[in-house]
């Protein structure tokens, strides 16, 4: 049975996201508000100029602190001053190629950052259930051609990877030494690669093609034969929701790891995606081949979502080709001066109709 996100649940929930000036977080907050939730934010200043946190007026009605993820003392006031019960905890340094540039930074804020958010939750009497967020990159990579289970070793070859791996096994830690003994619902979240409005983020590939196109230059990729599984980010945001959901009402039934993937048709190579984006934005849009030596970087990565079908009722709603639709429409309406508040609502919106349909 396909279960939809229950606005019910979230109506006056206190709710504390952290990185919510980031891509994921500001859909997430957006989407938190829509469902009258409570919503208190802890994060960094936007990362970017432009930003979605900006354009999007994510902070507007809810409680935001801008503080470092690696400060404990502030981390620990932030959930105590919002009452939070449920911690969605996104806050990372979430770029491969920039945590081999700086990799003390990245498993700083991807380790210390989540033992900070559990360390934090486990002395806050009102938290409820946290869902700590990693990422597809967790697994120890094999260049398997099936989908990872959630039962895969953790691994990575890159710093940011290997961080996402070390951040599950905290997580898990965290679980049993601390928080099940305590009430206190855990779980973590692994999803694929995310698309859609509002990222501007370098090294990533739709912010690159699109700051591209409206440049009038021709898009410049690294790995076309690599294989990802694509999904708009909407996708993973409801199962995160779902999960803490289940994670308030079910307890430590669900309290471990959960994949959030596309269909397996959707784990498509990198040239597949910019072919089509290209070809959907039109006005002359154009990639070509980088032959530059780059970082390692996984060559073929699928989620296997078995579990989170069967067990939580959660299944992707938007095919690639509607991800990459509502995409390019987002960049549209800002480059044309929509309300970008608006359009983000009337994205989630629709995405909740397909929930529910």
């Amino acid at each position: 049975m396909v279960t939809a996100v229950n606005a019910a649940f979230w109506r006056g929930r206190r709710v504390l996201v952290t990185g919510h000036t980031g891509f994921k977080g500001g859909w997430l907050c957006l989407w938190l508000k829509s469902l009258g939730a409570e919503v208190s934010g802890y994060a960094l200043a936007p990362p970017t100029t432009p930003s979605l946190c900006e354009v999007a007026g994510v902070e507007s009605g809810m409680r935001a602190t801008h503080a470092d993820i690696r400060d404990l003392g502030a981390l620990r006031r932030a959930v105590e001053d919002t009452g939070a019960e449920i911690i969605l905890h996104l806050a990372a340094q979430a770029l491969v190629r920039r945590s081999y540039a700086d990799p003390v930074d990245t498993y700083s804020a991807n380790v210390m950052g989540t033992v900070h958010v559990l360390e934090a939750a486990r002395h806050a009497p009102t938290v409820r259930a946290v869902v700590v967020v990693t990422s597809d990159k967790c697994y120890e990579n094999r260049e398997w051609v099936w989908g990872y289970r959630e039962n895969e070793p953790m691994g990575g070859h890159d710093p940011y990877s290997n961080s996402k791996g070390c951040a599950e096994l905290v997580t898990a830690a965290y679980r049993q030494s601390f928080l099940a003994a305590a009430g206190r619902q855990v779980a973590s979240a692994r999803a694929g690669n995310v698309i859609g409005g509002g990222d501007w983020a370098e090294d990533r590939l739709v912010p690159d093609i699109i700051r591209a196109v409206q440049r009038g230059d021709a898009v410049s990729i690294r790995s076309p034969g690599a294989i990802r599984p694509w999904q708009h980010v909407l996708e993973p945001l409801s199962g995160y929701l779902l999960l803490a959901q289940r994670l308030c009402e079910s307890g430590a039934d669900v309290a471990n790891g959960w994949n959030f993937g596309p269909a397996d048709s959707d784990a498509r190579p990198v040239q597949d995606v910019v072919s089509r984006i290209t070809d959907l934005w039109g006005d002359g849009a154009r990639w070509v081949l980088d032959a530059n030596p780059h970082p390692h970087e996984a060559h073929y990565l699928k989620l296997d979502c078995s579990r989170a079908r069967q067990l939580l009722g959660w299944c992707p709603r938007l095919t690639l080709g509607d991800a990459l639709q509502w995409t390019v429409e987002w960049y549209r309406a800002y480059g044309a001066g929509a309300d970008m508040n608006a359009f983000c609502l009337d994205q989630i919106a629709r995405y909740q109709s397909l929930e529910s349909a």
